[in-house]
């Protein structure tokens, strides 16, 4: 086989050649895989048309209403809520930390019940009851009830995004998860800009209204319709390849099929969830794909002060507010562009760091000056370049870690576990008392982008030593391929010894 051998269209097996069993979905799954290749391409595709039109708006939706309830609590501050809880020195802060300090507790264990439950039906439950703690922050009377809401939020959050990404990757092969993703994130950067156009309403038609703050009105409209669209979910989103009930008997074999085919994974095997957790944490690549994550989100917590930079420009509390839309959505048109592009060339490493260099050109314009137009140019540069190329680092987690099925999805949420300890000692780099400047957070920030720069260059070099290594494998068939080197594995072969996916290459 040539070193640069891709992985081809899936081939649909000859009857001697499909395994005889499906799991979950029974042994006579196999032989309706059609025997033409065009049928095959043909139904393959309409099933891709079919999933992307039940799976990603309802994702997408979820994951806006996850960022705007996380992200109200920085538009009320625009709207007052400092004042009128009478919040001081670093209670801002703190209230914004704590919510990741819940968050981070739950990734791993959630991401491993998800592996054993349906997802239609945990993520949508886990979604209304964030909305429900969303909407009772209106309530709070002081700086420690508005502490404990936030705790909450983040724990009942937790499960949503890791969750998100494992059940993409269940679905999407490795050259259709890029975008995917990037569909997926784009909400989350929409929901930056739609919070502030959500607080401006609020702030102009509803401030005083039944005696309530504006803020207020803010939790309890977010918290509401989170709430409302968490029970309409359950009915739209799908579970797991075999699993899902509304795909017929064929569309379950080649949704199942063709995950193995590009990817050597098939997500109906089960292993023991310790075992998937281990495998993780072990891999090295895991570890390098966590620093890159770590780095680059340290760098985005940004947008939870987006508002108050946009705030040192002198405008009322409205103007402010929409001022905050604008780089949310260029930055969400960049994910976009970044990761069609990804998924094109199939090529992962330059479209994460050219728009890094871009995201830290911003960092630096914004600690030079805080003259308005380049001030504002800057939060351009940096949204569009940390959180353009977000999706495209947890589509090389998905490349890199195509299997198990449980050690895949305890990555996603280690990787994303470890990224969000970045959000709890990030706040405190916005030191009020530095303002307008907040030059010591700018310079931080253009440090942190500058070491996931170099931790992705170190994952790319040891793939491409990877890949060398497959291919020399497969070339000498006398060499067993050893997993504890990192060798990939698809099952046992004869005899119980371990056999390489043939053409499997890691995405560089």
């Amino acid at each position: 086989m040539s070193p640069d051998n891709k992985l081809q269209p899936p081939r649909p097996e000859t009857p001697e050649e499909r395994p005889s069993e499906v799991p979950s979905v029974g042994a006579d799954l196999p032989s309706l895989l059609p025997s033409d290749p065009e049928q095959y391409q043909a139904l393959e595709r309409k099933l891709v048309r079919k999933v992307d039109w039940r799976l990603m708006p309802v994702l997408v939706v979820m994951i806006v209403l996850n960022y705007l309830d996380r992200q109200a609590l920085p538009n009320a501050r625009v709207q007052g809520i400092e004042k009128d809880l009478g919040l001081e020195g670093d209670d801002y802060n703190v209230a914004i930390s704590v919510l990741f300090a819940g968050y981070i507790a739950l990734q791993i264990p959630s991401n491993m019940l998800l592996t054993r439950v349906r997802p239609s039906i945990y993520l949508p439950i886990c979604m209304a009851l964030w909305g429900v703690v969303s909407a009772c922050t209106a309530a709070v009377k002081g700086f420690q009830s508005l502490v404990v809401c936030r705790f909450f939020l983040g724990f009942l959050e937790a499960p949503f995004f890791p969750g998100a990404l494992f059940l993409l990757s269940a679905w999407y092969t490795p050259k259709e998860l890029a975008t995917r993703t990037a569909i997926l994130y784009t909400g989350s950067l929409l929901s930056g800009g739609f919070g502030g156009l959500v607080g401006a309403g609020v702030q102009y038609g509803l401030d005083g209204v039944h005696g309530l703050y504006p803020w207020q009105w803010l939790f309890i409209i977010e918290g509401a319709a989170t709430v409302f669209l968490s029970l309409v979910s359950i009915f739209i989103l799908p579970d797991f390849p075999a699993t899902t009930r509304w795909l017929s008997d064929q569309e379950r074999a080649i949704a199942t099929h063709r995950l193995r085919k590009h990817s050597g994974s098939q997500d109906e095997e089960r292993g023991p969830l310790l075992q998937g957790v281990k495998q993780a944490v072990t891999d090295y690549k895991v570890w390098l794909l966590a620093a890159i994550v770590i780095t680059k989100t340290t760098a985005a917590a940004v947008t939870s002060f987006i508002p108050t930079l946009v705030a040192t420009f002198k405008f009322d509390s409205v103007k402010s507010l929409l001022m905050v839309a604008p780089p949310y959505v260029f930055a969400s048109i960049v994910a976009m562009a970044v990761s069609i592009s990804s998924d094109r060339l199939s090529e992962r490493y330059f479209h994460l760091v050219l728009p890094l260099a871009v995201g830290m050109t911003g960092y630096i314009i914004a600690a030079a000056t805080t003259t308005l137009a380049p001030r504002y140019f800057s939060l351009f540069l940096m949204l569009g370049g940390v959180y353009g190329s977000f999706n495209v680092t947890y589509a090389w987690i998905s490349s890199t870690l195509p299997r198990p099925l449980e050690k895949r999805a305890a990555a996603f949420a280690f990787t994303n576990m470890v990224g969000n300890f970045a959000q709890i000692y990030s706040p405190y780099m916005y030191d009020s008392k530095s303002g307008p400047r907040y030059l010591p957070a700018m310079t931080a920030n253009t440090i942190f982008v500058f070491v996931s720069i170099i931790c992705a260059t170190i994952l790319r070099f040891c793939l491409v030593r990877e890949n060398r290594k497959l291919v020399a494998a497969e070339l000498d068939t006398t060499e067993t391929p050893d997993p504890k080197n990192g060798d990939e594995i698809i099952q046992n072969g004869p005899g119980g010894v371990l056999v390489l996916n043939p053409g499997f290459r890691y995405a560089l």
